[in-house]
């Protein structure tokens, strides 16, 4: 605003000159004295090329050809103010009755170069020590006084360069108007720009615009229209970024508002701010943003609470949000069109393989509490629920302080970290689980029922969730009262009935289980039965959904006490997993004392045979390959003899 009053001031001064040299000196020797004059108040540089026209009556104007306002020694990129040309009318009857009345002020296709150094100077800075609105010194005894019927930038030329982060943001197109006509009054602006390509208009209306530039914060409300939206703020501002009053925002497509603003192509899950509607009380200060009695609507979900933003080189976002009934379905890659990088497994499909994008985390600090009456992801239903965020340099933890979940409860945290990479991990803890209702919505397996207890520690790394499921590490357990097993009656098989179906009743189950490479291997499955027990062994492929398992339930009193035990093999896709009876393994577990025996009996029957056939003789300790071979060696030894013999006769 002072580089506005700047420029004003500058054509002030061309304006007097000219009444007072009138036609003794000719306009490009007036345009210099006044340029010379503008040197000395800010100490930059002011160049006019081109020729200086003067008019005298009823108007007085001022219309020059080229002309640049140097930037600060320090700032780099050329001047910081250039221009096709100015242009500057002045009343001049209410300039004889001591006031300065400005018809216009145009520029043409100016170049805005705005500048911050790293230690935080500002390119537009100059100093304006003892100049007034009226453009003479505070001293004066009867200041000027001023008033603008219109200024007018068109199709200029904004960029601005932060140099402490080395980024250049460029916006072409833009047109500011404003009017001020009276000096005690208000003032109104219209901004518009284009760095989306569509137009983003804001309006402003500042009360007492004199007093603002004096340094006096004032009444003051402006609106922003962008992507078919508005944002507005009513409320008090002064220099120094100060703000305080009520902001007020209704984007029903806020995609099409960020497309607006250049941030094109962010798909936002629905229930997350497709469309955004917000009122709360802000007091900003130009280094920290606070937002009170906030009331927030992303889509259908409705939030309020508090939020502070502090203004920092990555932003820190505190605050708490409460909120009733939140639908976050759109998260979850059942709810179709709407969502990307959802977790629940299709049959036979797999995980889904996009990319996850959690290059967002590094945008922000972030350290958030929400309290939730119920929240639905689509894959998983939760009830009144309460999690503390907290985000630092990419890496997210999620506390998990009060989760109702399937008629138990679940604590923990959950880890997201994407400094080098994405990872994931996790620490939770279940009580009080229906277990059924639970498998159900993480793999889809609705065959066991039960209430139980469960904990797991978990590790995935990966861009997208069918890596981070197949290179899943971890450990972890469950244990749970009584319970039914849908699709297969141990009962039924344990007395002999060897069809599949029904249900098995169980009182109590443990395990515990190891994961490496996405791949759940449990060993010590223990199943107390009524009437007998069971154990388990196998794997669960967590990357590949499929399973391979088997339970086997031992009856100690059956077969007359010797006991009996019938391997069920849950084994295939979770998709449709095939439960049968491991045959072969049940007859080597059950019946291999007897098989032995058998062998034995058979064995011994046919060395008897044997021995009788050839008529051998054969020790105790001697066995019946070894008595042949004793018996065939004798054999030859006697024929050898008789043959020899003979030789000698």
């Amino acid at each position: 605003m002072r580089l506005l009053f700047r420029i004003i001031g500058f054509f002030i001064v061309m304006a007097l000159v000219a009444v007072v040299s009138l036609l003794l000196l000719p306009g490009d020797r007036i345009a210099r004295i006044a340029a010379d004059q503008i040197e000395a108040q800010t100490g930059r540089a002011v160049t006019l090329s081109g020729d200086t026209q003067v008019s005298f009556w009823p108007v007085l104007g001022v219309s020059t050809g080229k002309m640049a306002i140097a930037n600060a020694d320090w700032a780099q990129g050329g001047p910081m103010m250039e221009a096709d040309s100015l242009k500057v009318g002045v009343d001049m009857a209410a300039l004889i009755g001591g006031s300065i009345r400005i018809t216009g002020l145009e520029a043409e296709n100016p170049v805005i170069r705005l500048e911050t150094a790293a230690d935080g100077r500002a390119n537009w800075q100059v100093g304006v020590e003892g100049v007034s609105p009226s453009g003479v010194s505070d001293s004066a005894p009867n200041p000027l006084s001023l008033t603008l019927d219109r200024a007018l930038i068109t199709n200029a030329t904004v960029s601005y360069t932060d140099r402490a982060t080395g980024a250049t943001s460029v916006y072409e197109g833009v047109g500011f108007d404003m009017r001020w006509p009276d000096a005690a009054g208000a003032a109104d602006f219209v901004l518009t720009l284009q760095p989306g390509g569509s137009p983003v208009e804001v309006t402003a209306t500042v009360q007492n615009f004199a007093g603002l530039f004096e340094g006096a914060a004032q009444p003051m409300v402006a609106r922003a229209r962008l992507g078919g939206g508005s944002v507005s703020f009513d409320g008090r501002g002064g220099p120094g970024l100060f703000a305080q009053g009520q902001l007020k925002a209704d984007l029903p497509d806020t995609g099409a508002a960020l497309a607006a603003l250049g941030v094109g192509g962010v798909d936002i899950p629905r229930g997350l701010g497709r469309a955004v509607s917000l009122q709360a009380g802000l007091d900003f200060n130009g280094t920290r943003a606070v937002l009170d009695g906030m009331s927030l609507a992303l889509d259908s979900n409705r939030l309020s609470g508090a939020v502070t933003v502090a203004l920092r080189d990555t932003p820190l976002v505190t605050g708490r949000l409460s909120a009733g009934a939140l639908d976050l379905t759109a998260l979850s890659a059942s709810s179709g069109s709407g969502g990307s990088g959802g977790g629940t497994p299709k049959a036979g499909g797999g995980w889904p393989r996009d990319r996850i994008d959690a290059s967002g985390l590094a945008a922000f600090d972030a350290d958030l509490t929400l309290a939730a009456q119920s929240v639905d992801l689509g894959q998983f239903k939760l009830g009144a629920t309460e999690i503390r965020a907290t985000n630092t340099q990419s890496r997210a933890v999620f506390d998990i302080q009060r989760m109702a979940a399937y008629g138990g409860q679940i604590a923990g945290d959950f880890v997201m970290n994407n400094r080098s990479g994405l990872s994931v991990g996790g620490r939770l803890r279940a009580t009080g689980v229906d277990m059924k209702a639970l498998l159900t919505a993480a793999a889809g397996i609705s065959r066991f029922k039960a209430t139980g207890e469960a904990r797991v520690e978990f590790l995935g790394v990966g861009n997208s969730l069918d890596a981070i499921m197949r290179s899943l590490s971890g450990n972890g357990g469950f244990s749970t009262g009584r319970g039914v097993i849908d699709g297969i009656d141990l009962d039924r098989l344990m007395r002999g009935d060897m069809t599949t179906g029904g249900t098995t009743v169980f009182d109590a189950m443990t395990a515990s289980f190891t994961i490496a490479g996405g791949v759940l291997r449990n060993d010590d499955l223990s199943m107390a039965l009524p009437f007998a027990k069971a154990t388990g062994q196998g794997q669960i492929d967590l990357g590949g959904q499929s399973i391979d398992y088997t339970v086997t339930p031992i009856s100690l009193t059956a077969r007359d006490g010797r006991g009996l035990q019938v391997p069920v093999r849950v084994r295939g896709p979770w998709a449709d997993p095939k439960i049968s009876i491991d045959l072969e393994k049940a007859v080597k577990q059950n019946f291999e004392a007897e098989i032995d025996a058998k062998e034995q009996e058979v064995k011994q029957k046919v060395e008897d045979k044997i021995t009788d056939k050839l008529g051998v003789d054969r020790n105790a300790d001697q066995s019946v390959e070894d008595a042949v071979k004793d018996k065939v060696e004798d054999k030859l030894k006697d024929e050898l003899k008789k043959g020899l013999g003979k030789l000698f006769e």
